[in-house]
């Protein structure tokens, strides 16, 4: 019983001790920070600040519940939630700039749970998607690559040094209980053959979530219930999608599940069913930034080698671009 304790933890030693460069912990940081920037920004920009994170007495439109920073920062005062979205606004630009690292995470998290709690009626789903990634990025050295701090320690965006991968993997489970969770949650017959499929079709007919009118939907439903497959059983079936995950990680172990998970790309199957599903919910629905939040975990589903072979590729194409279009101007 001691050896195998010690053989499994020796390997759990090893894995957590595993590190990487740090590109898709760097583009989470990006990502993140534009998500921050549009869900506190968005109502700074609509003039709804003094309506959401100010008190009934102060000018709002209802009781709020200050927590101890914004009581900190003057209560729920004209000048207490401008305090915050001020600094928010701060946070989330230096987290896309990549300055202050695990600190400007911290303080862009403790900054939103304070305004995303203050008025429980006017937060969304997504605000805790945005607190649970600052939260990793706490955790995370995302500031190694593709940063500010990164110029001004070596004199260029890019660096090769080494981070340890185990935040990145914890970026990974977060986003795969989103996915799993939220499709265990989808209960309603409407979801089944026995609703007809028709859960979309009629989410997309509350006009709470709609851009704009929704009827010509009736004339594509069909379109609307292979969508509701397709989400319902993209969010179910995804523990598959963290397996494909494992698989690659060692593709050179034997199995014959694995030689079929990597060569049938399952992986890239929930990539691409994942973007494309999210870019028809930015279309089709008002759900704030949801979509560019959860997308933000996505570069972390892909090996920082991976990711580096893929920028090598753009910039080959971009080169050739320019190149093109050089060779057809005139003379």
């Amino acid at each position: 019983m001691t050896g195998w304790f010690a053989d499994r933890w020796s390997r759990w030693v090893a894995f957590v001790g595993q590190r990487e460069t740090g590109e898709g912990l760097a583009l989470f940081r990006i990502l993140t920070g534009v998500a921050l920037l549009m869900t506190i920004g968005g109502p700074a920009v609509a003039g709804l600040v003094g309506s959401i994170w100010v008190d009934v007495a102060h000018g709002g439109i209802r009781p709020l519940q200050p927590g101890w920073l914004m009581s900190l920062v003057g209560g729920a005062t004209p000048q207490g939630a401008w305090t915050l979205v001020a600094v928010g606004l701060t946070a989330s630009v230096a987290l896309i700039a990549g300055v202050g690292g695990r600190a400007t995470a911290l303080v862009a998290g403790q900054t939103m749970i304070a305004l995303s709690s203050a008025n429980t009626h006017a937060r969304g789903s997504y605000d805790s998607l945005v607190i649970n990634a600052l939260w990793l990025l706490v955790l995370s050295d995302s500031t190694a690559t593709l940063s500010a701090s990164c110029r001004w320690k070596t004199g260029a965006w890019t660096s090769d040094r080494l981070v340890a991968a185990w935040p990145r993997y914890l970026i990974i489970v977060q986003i795969g209980a989103l996915y799993w969770f939220t499709g265990l949650h989808k209960i309603s017959i409407y979801w089944t053959p026995a609703g007809g499929f028709s859960a979309l079709y009629y989410i997309l007919q509350q006009p709470s979530w709609q851009h704009g009118s929704m009827h010509w939907l009736a004339w594509v439903y069909p379109l609307t219930q292979g969508a509701t497959i397709v989400a319902w059983l993209f969010e179910v079936t995804w523990p598959l999608a963290l397996l494909a995950l494992y698989f690659r990680l060692h593709p050179d172990r034997p199995g014959r599940v694995r030689r079929m998970f990597n060569r049938l790309r399952v992986r890239s199957v929930y990539v691409v069913v994942g973007f494309g599903m999210h870019l028809g919910i930015a279309c089709l629905m008002d759900v704030g930034p949801f979509t560019q939040a959860t997308l933000a975990f996505y570069p972390c589903l892909f090996r920082p080698d991976e990711l580096r072979a893929a920028g090598r590729r753009v910039g080959r194409g971009w080169v050739r671009l320019r190149s093109a279009r050089r060779s057809d101007a005139p003379a």
